[in-house]
């Protein structure tokens, strides 16, 4: 019998298929024609799959991987949501933004990687970033003349990560640029925002009361709140607390 291994990648090259097609050929048996074509065609879509996949995880700037397995949700409060429902992205699905909040090293930037991964083994593209380095990258584009290319570049994800949010104080003309583009994206994209700050204290790290005021209310027009404790026991009196009750009531009580 003849080998048409080298014929067949020849033919996969013309109508742009993987190489791994040709060696599936010679593997793939089936009881008939169409059952042998349809497994071999299977294969490469579960191929391509997994290339999607692989690519959505490089390119969303992890700092690293996690998975659920690693996280442990008995740390955290999850108010009107659930971990089952976060592993199966019903927040994207309604959505709503999700704001974790608490100590340093709680598990925040964990669970924020475990449901970006997640996303992006659905096919939905993700960007996580440090939020310090997300509003020096507005400055330097801006400084460049070329803040169209880095919005470009946020434009191709469905989900915003915002890491260490407050963290830091942020330079003005960055976080001002970065705020300009929220709004400009606001119930169009995801948005999950890790932080170690109430509410009330953000504005130190903003500085003008007004965009604080007005950054709070978009992202929480929508949004799950999560809570980790830690150590830190004042935490189930804390404004951002009382804050994010008064806008679920508020929220329901239109509702009904």
């Amino acid at each position: 019998m003849a080998d048409y291994h080298e014929e067949i990648i020849n033919c996969c090259k013309k109508l742009r298929l993987s190489a791994n097609l040709a060696d599936h050929a010679l593997t793939t048996e089936g009881e008939s024609h169409q059952e042998y074509l349809y497994k071999l065609l299977s294969s490469e879509i579960a191929y391509r799959q997994k290339l999607r996949i692989a690519k959505l995880t490089n390119t969303a700037g992890f700092p690293r991987l996690y998975d659920f397995s690693q996280f442990r949700p008995d740390e955290v409060e999850f108010q009107d949501t659930s971990l089952e429902q976060l592993k199966n992205l019903e927040f994207f699905t309604e959505k709503k933004n999700l704001i974790l909040y608490g100590c340093t090293g709680t598990g925040k930037t964990m669970l924020s990687i475990c449901i970006g991964i997640a996303a992006c083994k659905r096919n939905i593209p993700v960007k996580f970033f440090r939020t310090a380095g997300l509003v020096n990258l507005f400055s330097e584009y801006q400084s460049r003349n070329n803040l169209s290319a880095l919005k470009k570049k946020l434009d191709k994800a469905e989900i915003l990560i915002l890491d260490e949010f407050g963290y830091v104080p942020y330079d003005r003309t960055g976080f001002q640029l970065l705020f300009d583009y929220l709004s400009e994206i606001e119930s169009s994209k995801v948005i999950i925002l890790s932080t170690n700050l109430e509410f009330s204290r953000w504005v130190n790290v903003l500085y003008n009361e007004q965009m604080t005021a007005a950054l709070v209310g978009r992202l929480t027009h929508h949004c799950h709140l999560l809570l980790f404790p830690g150590q830190n026991n004042r935490l189930r009196e804390s404004s951002i607390n009382e804050i994010y009750r008064g806008i679920a009531e508020k929220a329901a009580g239109q509702e009904a």
